[in-house]
Parts: C-alpha cells; sequence; structure tokens
C-alpha cells in the first residue's frame, strides 16, 4: 500500500456472465495485488467463486452478470463476488466425499482463506473470502 493511505483501498469489477469471464476476473485479480506473497491464493479464490456465479446462479444465464470487489489494506485482502440469484438456495461449503465429482470449489476456497461468508440477498449472493495478510489482524475485516 501506499504510506499515504491509512485505510483499505477497494476495486470493483462487473463482469458478463459468460465462462470466458473467469480468466478475465484472474487477470484483474492478478494484476491488482502484482507483486503481492497472496496474489496466486486470491487469482484462485476468485476463479473459483466466478464459476460458481455462472455455473449455478442467473449470473451465467441470458444477460447475467457477476460483480467482483477487492478490498485491499495492511490487515486483509477481502474478495467479493456477488452473482445474480435465482439458485433457490444460498451456496455454502459442503464437506464432500473423496469421490464427489463437484461440490468442492467453495471448500477449496474456505480452506484457502482465512475467513468465507455467505450474504444473501432478494437480489443475489455475495460470498467474500478473506486473507489475513498479518497474522494479527484475525478477527479485523477490511
Amino acid at each position: 500500500m501506499h504510506e499515504y493511505t491509512s485505510t483499505a483501498r477497494v476495486w470493483g469489477l462487473t463482469c458478463p456472465g459468460f465462462p470466458e469471464e473467469v480468466s478475465r476476473a484472474r487477470r484483474w485479480t492478478r494484476d491488482i495485488l502484482h507483486g503481492s506473497p497472496w496474489a496466486e491464493d486470491a487469482e484462485l479464490i476468485v476463479s473459483e467463486l466466478s464459476a460458481n456465479a455462472i455455473l449455478h446462479t442467473a449470473s451465467g444465464q441470458d444477460s447475467g452478470s457477476f460483480h467482483l470487489a477487492l478490498a485491499v489494506s495492511a490487515q486483509a485482502i477481502a474478495l467479493s463476488v456477488t452473482d445474480g440469484g435465482g439458485a433457490g438456495t444460498a451456496p455454502k461449503i459442503k464437506r464432500q466425499d473423496q469421490d464427489a465429482e463437484h461440490g468442492r470449489g467453495l471448500s477449496m476456497v474456505s480452506v484457502i482463506a482465512h475467513r468465507v461468508v455467505v450474504h444473501e440477498s432478494d437480489s443475489g449472493h455475495t460470498v467474500t473470502a478473506e486473507l489475513f495478510t498479518d497474522p494479527r489482524a484475525e478477527g479485523h475485516t477490511c
């Protein structure tokens, strides 16, 4: 962070709900976090959350979209993906058995991130994954 910045910096990006937009979301995240030791973890998290939005919600349907938000502070990186809703149920972390072919993505995100929060609203779901960049920051969000 810039030495004169004492609060979180926040970026946002809205993407059409096409599968090729997942690579755009990854690249956008990588560019913002260039040089950060957390860039690869953040890129993987954004990839999974973006793909889930496209595959499992109205974001991937006709004229759907999803929104990314990335907040960076000295203590944490918060990555949020908001989908277009319409899934009927909120995303949840499931522990799948070893042979399961689907349903592992959010569990993987929960292993990489220090905290994962799912917020449900009338217009969709927002999944936020937090990476604590300062070990003393646990419990303090961006």
